[in-house]
């Protein structure tokens, strides 16, 4: 196993933002039982609160993007990796493709209709693209409906990751790293076992995220660490979970948001399950599948924290994937799968 360490490693002078406390019962119910027991010499009686509803039938957006120029067998204008799909379908979520091209309003139709969206890897400018553009409304959507109370998480991979690190600065402040194609262990920050995206956890799952080099990396751009603390906004709105360095380069590869449902990695834990060109960086052991696994049911548990729905059943189906065949692209391919969109 190959680790660099560094000062940087050492010095993510990140503070844990204090969490509300997770009562299971009402505080008020509480004072009034205790007061009742000191005054009267009652029993203390606290009823313990009813759990949360949950959505058990989670459907999640995916949003497609433009074909790659070396996809000489591509369709249509855009796609999507079907490792991906299966990535949410293995955690119990279906999806609904989000195709790029589309007037604004019937992206706030499908967000009213989904109950997450994942940014998923891939190779186009975050900046210019119709992935960067649909990205930005749906962004813009989810932080308004959490700020309202209504939870609706995002999930970034790789370029996903990129694209929320550039809505929340507003700014490009990615630099290059030597990253193409390489499997690395995290640097787990200090807070990052008593985050809510691996709190849950269990402890060899995260230990041999930390130990083993188990996270493909498949990019040549990344978040530095440097740039990461001299951004107010970044700062101010994700917390480092963990970090990883090119040996030259330190630079953020987890994290979260503070106040939104907002989740991030600049590793890709879809490839070990579902994706199988055999090249450097990709990873296969069963730690590694663990590890997917565990990622994808947390977004998915996130997802189920949202009521939006459809319009009708119909509605419902037309917009699901299944709808859609993916193209078998061959194992030497990077995705071994694409769905094509007009």
């Amino acid at each position: 196993m190959v680790k660099h360490v560094t000062d940087a490693h050492r010095q993510i002078h990140q503070e844990d933002e204090p969490l509300p406390p997770c009562w299971m019962y009402s505080p008020a119910a509480a004072v009034v039982a205790v007061l009742g027991a000191c005054l009267y010499g009652a029993p203390v009686v606290v009823k313990a609160r009813n759990p949360e509803p949950l959505n058990y039938r989670p459907i999640i957006g995916v949003l497609a993007q433009e074909n790659l120029p070396d996809d000489l067998s591509a369709r249509g204008n855009s796609y999507i990796a079907a490792c991906y799909v299966k990535y949410v379908e293995s955690a119990g979520a279906r999806v609904v493709p989000i195709r790029i091209n589309l007037p604004e309003e019937e992206y706030v139709r499908i967000f009213n209709s989904i109950n997450g969206l994942l940014l998923p890897g891939g190779d186009v400018d975050i900046e210019t693209s119709q992935f960067s553009r649909v990205s930005k409304i749906f962004y813009s959507l989810a932080l308004k409906a959490n700020d309202e109370g209504d939870h609706f998480p995002i999930w970034g991979t790789c370029q996903g990751f990129q694209q929320m690190s550039v809505l929340t600065a507003n700014k490009n402040l990615l630099t290059l790293t030597n990253t193409k194609a390489v499997a690395l262990p995290l640097t787990l920050s200090k807070g990052a076992k008593s985050s809510r995206l691996f709190q849950s956890f269990p402890e060899d799952v995260m230990q041999s995220l930390s130990e083993q080099n188990i996270t493909s990396n498949f990019h040549s751009w990344s978040l530095s660490l440097q740039n990461f603390s001299r951004n107010a906004k970044l700062k101010r709105f994700y917390k480092i979970l963990s970090i990883n360095t090119d040996g030259k380069v330190d630079f953020i590869s987890t994290m979260e948001a503070y106040r939104y449902p907002f989740y991030a990695v600049q590793w890709h834990p879809e490839k070990s399950p579902f994706e199988w060109v055999d090249k450097p960086g990709m990873v296969h052991l069963g730690s590694a599948v663990r590890a997917s696994f565990y990622t994808a049911s947390f977004f998915i548990s996130e997802a189920m924290k949202n009521f939006h729905n459809f319009s009708s059943a119909a509605e419902e189906d037309k917009a699901l994937i299944y709808n859609f065949s993916p193209d078998y692209k061959g194992q030497g391919a990077i995705f071994i799968q694409n769905y094509y969109f007009d």
